[in-house]
């Protein structure tokens, strides 16, 4: 009889496993035991062998492809067999729902399906800017304009506050404003409809109700460019330059002196080398706007004075025009790193972190270190003794050594050492157990054996599970000193730096030492500040004594 082989869950934080390599395909022979597939977690390419006998008469992913924990990896049976009612049976609630939705959703359609014609309507949608780059939505500071007020391009219509500052924003189209899409206060996506702008008495109702369906979008979105387009070569109207100035000084300038005109003008006005108080402005209260810059010819008087300031002016200088192509490549995000970025931020958004940072002198750890490894069966690293002297000091201080539960906190009796490896797909963090009770050359054997199978993604399940605290050393990258982020269910976490030789005060007395800084980043749920400055306080005494560890 044929069964559903389902997608196993294969570490306590699995919740989906990716294709690596098929062993066996449609059609195959295959017996309980016998290798199905690799199969990619969160934290290593693991071997699935099959718990059934039978051929494979379905495949539920190809090579490369997801699967949910649970959901169906593959179906085994006898050959010639009919499955399909089994995958009907599997995906009949799903398939339920999403009936209801469509049939939930029927309405809707036939609604859409009647196109509006908007092509009789005379007038455009405004649509909210992206002025910046990281502009998602716009918020209404002021309305310069009420529903039937005329504008005209270049007119100041809203004041609209973005995440970074409050702008202007001025009218591209030209018409009386039929409708605002929002009212001061209130927030409008980018690209939602900021208002509707066009000819008195147009169905503006009509126009917004396409929008929504999406019908007319095209060839709304064109409209304001061409208008810009046609505004901007419109040609320019020749003026009175004595009216020019004399108005000009009377109705552009403030009372204190400050000239009024929006940020496009200025920006205009500087790329012509036009000097803004010789220019009449046409806006609100004088205020000056593009049109009024597109629109200047200079009078007799302000011509020479102009040019006598340009002339004083420094050269500008020429830059070389360098050309270059922008370019970038997205890479697949792989399970472990998914892993890594979901448990991390949970740990760094949940747990309130707080830091210690210590100098710890290392010449006697240097020493002890070159004497040990003169009789040690394998080389003893600085690794090895910041492990044994955190276990010991762990032993000292249990709530450092503790788990927060929610509604209880769990204070470990034994000492798991976790150790932050660095593979090519991201971090993993293998655990050597009962750290406290092994000597220093049984975690250096321990600790180069679990970094050799985390580079090779050889690590067994087991091998990184029930850590109660973890280390993350950086010192052989010629770091001197950072923070790291808790690593559940741990309460803390040390970032070792490197060893640097630098000078310190030794018996009232100037001298060159070797100091390592370290940083613990607590849980302040569980660990108070005084409670870490305890522990580190410990772990410093042990590696500045190393003598002390071996007690």
């Amino acid at each position: 009889m044929a069964e559903i082989v389902k997608m196993p869950k294969m570490s306590d934080t699995m919740e989906e496993g990716v294709i690596a390599v098929w062993h066996k395909k449609v059609g195959d022979k295959v017996e309980s035991g016998e290798l199905m597939a690799e199969i990619e977690t969160d934290k290593a390419t693991m071997d699935y062998e099959s718990f059934n006998e039978g051929t494979v008469l379905y495949l539920g992913a190809e090579e490369g492809d997801a699967v949910q924990v649970n959901g169906v990896l593959a179906i085994v049976g006898e050959e010639g067999e009919e499955y399909q009612s089994l995958l009907n049976d599997n995906g009949s609630s799903e398939g339920k729902e999403e009936e209801q939705q469509e049939a939930e959703s029927t309405p809707d359609k036939s609604e859409s399906a009647e196109k509006i014609d908007t092509s009789n309507i005379n007038a455009e949608i405004v649509r909210m800017p992206k002025m910046s780059d990281t502009m998602e939505e716009g918020v209404i500071a002021v309305w310069h304009k009420k529903v039937g007020d005329t504008v005209e391009s270049g007119e100041l219509m809203a004041e609209i506050e973005t995440d970074k500052a409050t702008m202007e924003y001025e009218s591209f189209n030209d018409g009386t404003v039929l409708y605002l899409g929002a009212e001061e206060g209130s927030s409008v996506q980018v690209n939602g409809v900021l208002a509707v702008v066009g000819e008195e008495g147009a169905d503006y109702e009509a126009l917004i109700k396409a929008d929504n369906q999406g019908g007319d979008s095209e060839a709304k979105d064109e409209k304001p460019a061409s208008t810009t387009n046609e505004a901007a070569s419109a040609p320019m109207e020749e003026t009175s330059s004595s009216s020019q100035t004399s108005s000009a000084s009377s109705s552009s300038t403030t009372s204190g002196g400050r000239i009024k005109a929006s940020p496009l003008a200025k920006k205009l006005a500087e790329e012509k080398g036009v000097d803004l108080q010789y220019v009449n402005g046409s806006g609100d209260g004088g205020r000056i706007v593009k049109r009024d810059i597109e629109d200047y010819t200079p009078s007799q008087k302000a011509a020479p004075a102009q040019a006598a300031s340009a002339k004083s002016d420094v050269p500008a200088i020429e830059l070389p025009n360098i050309v270059g192509e922008e370019s970038f490549e997205e890479l697949r995000v792989s399970q472990m790193r998914k892993t890594i970025a979901k448990r991390l931020a949970e740990s760094k958004f949940s747990a309130p972190h707080f830091y210690l940072t210590m100098d710890i002198n290392m010449d006697k750890a240097m020493e002890a270190r070159k004497s040990m490894n003169e009789i040690s069966p394998v080389k003893i690293s600085f690794n090895d003794l910041v492990i044994k002297a955190a276990s010991v000091a762990l032993r000292q201080h249990p709530m450092v050594n503790a788990s927060w539960l929610g509604d209880k906190i769990r204070v470990n009796h034994h000492v798991h050492i976790g150790v932050a490896v660095a593979v090519d797909e991201g971090l993993l963090v293998p655990v050597v157990k009962f750290a406290d009770n092994k000597p220093l050359s049984h975690i250096s054997a321990e600790v180069k054996e679990l970094g050799g199978k985390a580079k090779d993604k050889k690590l067994q399940p087991e091998e990184m599970q029930g850590n109660t605290f973890t280390i993350s050393n950086l010192g052989m990258f010629g770091i001197e000193e950072f923070t790291a982020i808790i690593n559940p269910p741990d309460s803390c976490i040390m970032a070792v730096g490197g060893i640097k030789e630098t000078a310190i005060v030794k018996d009232g007395q100037l001298t060159v030492g070797n100091v390592m800084k370290v940083t613990l980043s607590c849980d302040h749920r569980v660990v108070d500040g005084a409670v870490g400055s305890g522990f580190l306080k410990t772990f410093k005494s042990l590696l500045e004594d190393p003598v002390r560890i071996l007690i």
